[in-house]
């Protein structure tokens, strides 16, 4: 997969133009054998074309408002876009009025120059990690296509739009994993920010206490760049790898480390070797407020009584239309008690504080982005097997967000083996020093 740099450079050299890449998106998300129809919910396809032709005039008159206008993008279905409804994946917002305008984070990448090429599918309301959509059709992961295993939610559409070549990058949503889980099913980077970096105006809400927006890419310095963006940086540039020889690595010993796929331990154990043989010092230990948050969250969390908040009343008048598994978890919301929701937000600062504390003298953690390989899309037919499915997949990259902290998830697996992320988690607030670490495991990975 190219990369932004590896697309800018050909932009400024002539050797690319936007309205091509353009083109090359929009041949690879109509092509009949790919998975683009469940990949896209909506196709930006003239509204693409012009702003491609816009950007290579301006760039011929040396006037790109960046090195990166011109390079098409995908955004997921819950941002919303000045004249359009924000439908979220779902039937019942399908005819909802339009957005007055663009959400902060779209705007500042179209300012940037960046190409929309559509609204990318994703789990209704992104209210699962599985990435089932059974109004629009699932896209599946790349991984054994012709068997076909579930794409990671919520962000499905976004991560495969990638993972294809759609877009050279897509944005996502990120509240329990939905960056992050997604871009480990379908072998590219996720990634999870300090939630209060990132504007969320214009973005349609599952948790206002979890939500986060993330960009999902082929690399680190990708997902850094299009971070750097969103968050309102003037300028642009990818991290400087920082070298693993020396960092210090903690595995989370505990429920985040059980019961792990025989190929997911493989790959994680086989990352873990390498980052040894570059010197980096990983120490497994049990951190007991991680293994508070369990306990914790037994009433739904934040998610549950957050999306029933916003969705009672869709409810009340629009229940059938509705995917029968995301109204189910999100009626569950209706049951915590006011009381409930206090203590569950001291046990939050609590943990927090505890954690913090613990993970003080180390550079990361490190663990496994999900504990199982993609399933079978066949077999998360049953309701009993998607719940239990969809709660292992949400398991480790869910604690994230409780900790209101930052994660990276990395492809660990070798070709032809099950696609498998590597999850690094930096501390709150301290997203460039995770980027930069990213970037040395990245580079440690793959023999650099």
């Amino acid at each position: 997969m190219e990369t932004l740099l590896d697309l800018a450079a050909g932009l400024a050299d002539g050797k690319l133009t936007a309205r091509a890449l353009v083109e090359r998106s929009l041949a690879r998300i109509g092509d009949p054998a790919g998975e683009g129809a469940q990949t896209f919910i909506k196709v930006h396809a003239e509204a693409a074309r012009a702003s491609a032709e816009a950007i290579d005039r301006l760039r011929a008159a040396g006037r790109a408002p960046s090195a990166f206008a011109g390079i098409p993008i995908a955004l997921k279905d819950l941002f919303d876009i000045a004249g359009e409804p924000t439908p979220a994946g779902s039937r019942v917002l399908a005819a909802a009025p339009p957005a007055a305008a663009h959400a902060s984070i779209v705007a500042r990448l179209i300012a940037a120059g960046f190409i929309p090429m559509g609204r990318a599918n994703m789990t209704e309301f992104a209210y699962s990690g599985l990435g089932l959509n059974p109004h629009y059709g699932t896209p599946r992961s790349p991984w054994q296509r012709e068997i076909g295993h579930v794409p990671g939610g919520s962000s499905s559409g976004s991560a495969v739009a990638v993972a294809d070549g759609m877009a050279a990058a897509a944005i996502g949503t990120d509240t329990g994993g939905s960056c992050r889980i997604p871009a480990a099913f379908c072998g590219i980077t996720g990634y999870k920010p300090t939630a209060r970096r990132i504007p969320r105006d214009g973005v349609l809400p599952l948790s206002e206490t979890l939500d986060s927006v993330g960009p999902l890419a082929p690399r680190v310095a990708c997902c850094a760049i299009l971070d750097a963006i969103m968050a309102g940086a003037i300028t642009a540039k990818p991290p400087a790898p920082l070298p693993v020889s020396g960092r210090r690595f903690a595995i989370p010993e505990g429920h985040a480390m059980a019961g792990l796929d025989p190929a997911i331990a493989h790959a994680f154990e086989r990352a873990c070797a390498v980052l040894r043989d570059r010197g980096a010092r990983i120490e497994s230990r049990v951190f007991p407020p991680l293994e508070d948050i369990p306990a914790a969250n037994r009433l739904g969390g934040f998610s549950a009584p957050e999306a029933y908040a916003w969705h009672r009343q869709l409810l009340a008048e629009s229940a059938a239309l509705y995917d029968p598994r995301v109204a189910a978890r999100i009626l569950r919301g209706a049951e915590p008690r006011a009381a409930d929701y206090v203590d569950l937000l001291a046990a939050r600062a609590r943990i927090i504080a505890a954690m913090d504390a613990e993970t003080a003298d180390f550079d990361a953690l490190i663990l496994p982005t999900v504990p199982i390989a993609p399933p079978r899309i066949a077999d998360v037919a049953d309701d009993d097997a998607y719940q239990r499915l969809n709660l292992q997949t949400l398991r480790n990259t869910s604690l994230v967000n409780f900790l209101d902290r930052c994660a990276i998830s990395l492809p660990c697996h070798s070709p032809g083996e099950a696609p498998a992320g590597l999850m690094l988690v930096g501390e709150t607030m301290a997203d460039a020093a995770l980027f930069a670490l990213a970037a040395g495991v990245e580079a440690a990975l793959a023999g650099g």
